[in-house]
């Protein structure tokens, strides 16, 4: 395989972290809904300990959070194979990218400026990995 071939397969790990790392940052938003009400009223301790104690027994919340995390895995595990200087602005930006993507498929409002954003992420993006090649 060619440079170019071993870089495109590199890129479509690095997509697939920000696909795992975007696509559940919605969920894990909707999922944590509810965590403000939580309260402990003796100190800062017992209410962290009850905040963990809501979202380890919320499945809405605990199931993207795995997800999520496979994706921290997979993140690592390419980094074996590809320059950190490509890998973190591609995974970063795509993960923006997905995480808006996301909100907007599950209902949430897009506004002139992120879709901005996300044409320079996409020029950005693009000018990462023809600058790879």
């Amino acid at each position: 395989m060619n440079s170019l071939g071993i870089w495109y397969v590199e890129f479509m790990w690095l997509t697939a972290v920000a696909l795992l790392w975007g696509g559940t940052n919605p969920f894990l938003k909707k999922g944590g809904t509810g965590i403000q009400k939580v309260k402990a009223q003796t100190n800062i301790v017992k209410q962290f300990v009850c905040e963990m104690w809501f979202l380890l027994c919320n499945w809405k919340y605990l199931l993207p959070f795995i997800i999520n995390q496979s994706g921290s895995v997979l993140f690592y595990i390419t980094l074996s194979k590809v320059d950190l200087s490509q890998a973190v602005p591609v995974t970063n930006s795509l993960t923006f990218l997905f995480t808006t993507v996301i909100g907007f498929l599950l209902g949430e409002e897009i506004n002139k400026e992120t879709l901005v954003g996300i044409g320079c992420i996409l020029v950005g993006v693009s000018l990462c990995v023809l600058g790879k090649s």
